[in-house]
């Protein structure tokens, strides 16, 4: 295994930081905080041009036939630039969903539009209990005729004020194994019977409450097989737990190098403060947290991208990665001091983001029990 990029992959990584730079800058992160949509038709038509929705997708539905891991690379820049927008849920939730369990007539009816940039989706799994487990699921989905009435809430679901069309989980047949009995279907955005409302959260992302009441979906609006979603479910998360750690490695590389500047710069008692002894070992501390998580978060995301078994490997990963992420927020303000925690300086667009992607597809003691489970079996 060579965690080494490519050119191309290195070529596309100088690219995308170049362009965040200039065309989503912090200022514009703040200003969509403060955004009813939280994110700017413009910058989503720069990236659609760039062909970024499309990268990891096969060409005969207008991606560029690029994997997984090229992706990811995309991925840990959009998280050091704190990129708003619905890139995530539609590429990553949606059509890498669709990609995998979807009929040759879905991936052509979908893909071509997600990859263009036209098409936002999401994936509606969560709800009350907010865990990631097949029990979770107690949105029903009743057979009548020729066609299914989907009635129920889902919780903490990205983009959803946004997106096009959901995938939405719920239970068609109910059985003492759990995992057993949960279909996806597509449901439309505009379906009467669906209501969308956000939710206030600590980053100022836009996630939702979805309710449907007495939705009607045609049966061709399975994917995959009814009663067998939980694992197209399943290998979805893997994908977004990748991502979400690469993602974070993002941001923590940000953050360390936010804190490195700003000790070169503040000086306190005759000197900069990044002389100090104390504020060295701290820096070097976030350092190697950063270093860990990019080794453990690639590995995972090359071994998906491989179309190899990831599940000990993800799972470490996002053990790690959450836990690391808050380490380096956590000492770059120690080192930042008390302007760190105020709303005019940036760090704490980075620590809000922490803390909630901390939490997203389950915390770190979550993800260290599934790690022990894959080490014992």
């Amino acid at each position: 295994m060579d965690l080494g990029l490519s050119e191309i992959q290195q070529m596309l990584k100088n690219s995308a930081r170049e362009f965040l730079s200039q065309e989503c800058p912090l200022t514009l992160v703040r200003e969509m905080e403060e955004d009813d949509r939280g994110f700017t038709d413009e910058l989503w038509r720069q990236i659609s041009g760039l062909g970024w929705p499309g990268i990891a997708f096969p060409e005969q539905y207008g991606g560029t036939g690029g994997s997984f891991l090229d992706l990811t690379v995309l991925l840990e820049e959009i998280g050091r630039s704190l990129t708003p927008g619905p890139f995530f849920s539609t590429v990553v939730l949606g059509g890498f969903t669709v990609l995998d369990a979807g009929t040759d007539e879905q991936k052509r009816d979908i893909l071509p539009g997600i990859c263009s940039g036209q098409t936002l989706m999401t994936l509606a799994l969560t709800e009350a209990s907010a865990t990631y487990e097949p029990w979770g699921v107690e949105t029903t989905a009743t057979r009548e005729g020729d066609s299914f009435r989907i009635d129920g809430q889902k919780l903490f679901v990205p983009d959803a004020h946004a997106a096009d069309v959901l995938l939405v989980a719920a239970r068609t047949t109910r059985s003492e194994d759990l995992s057993q009995g949960i279909t996806l279907f597509f449901v439309n955005a505009s379906a009467p019977g669906l209501t969308v409302n956000q939710l206030s959260t600590i980053s100022s992302d836009r996630q939702c409450e979805i309710t449907l009441d007495g939705v009607t979906v045609a049966a061709q609006a399975v994917l995959g097989e009814v009663d067998q979603g939980w694992p197209i479910i399943q290998r979805a998360l893997q994908r977004a737990i990748a991502g979400k750690c690469v993602e974070m490695l993002g941001g923590a590389d940000a953050v360390v190098e936010m804190t490195v500047e700003y000790a070169k710069q503040r000086a306190q008692f005759g000197r900069p403060v990044g002389t100090f002894q104390a504020v060295q070992h701290h820096c070097a501390n976030m350092a190697t947290d950063v270093e860990g998580c990019r080794q453990i978060a690639y590995h995972a995301a090359w071994k998906i991208s491989e179309g190899d078994s990831a599940d000990r490997e993800v799972a470490m990963a996002k053990a790690w990665v959450s836990g690391a992420y808050q380490r380096v927020c956590n000492l770059a303000h120690q080192c930042h001091g008390a302007i760190g925690f105020t709303r005019e300086h940036d760090l704490q667009l980075y620590t809000r983001r922490a803390k909630v992607q901390e939490l997203t597809y389950g915390d770190v003691n979550f993800h260290k029990e599934i790690a022990m489970r894959e080490i014992e079996a």
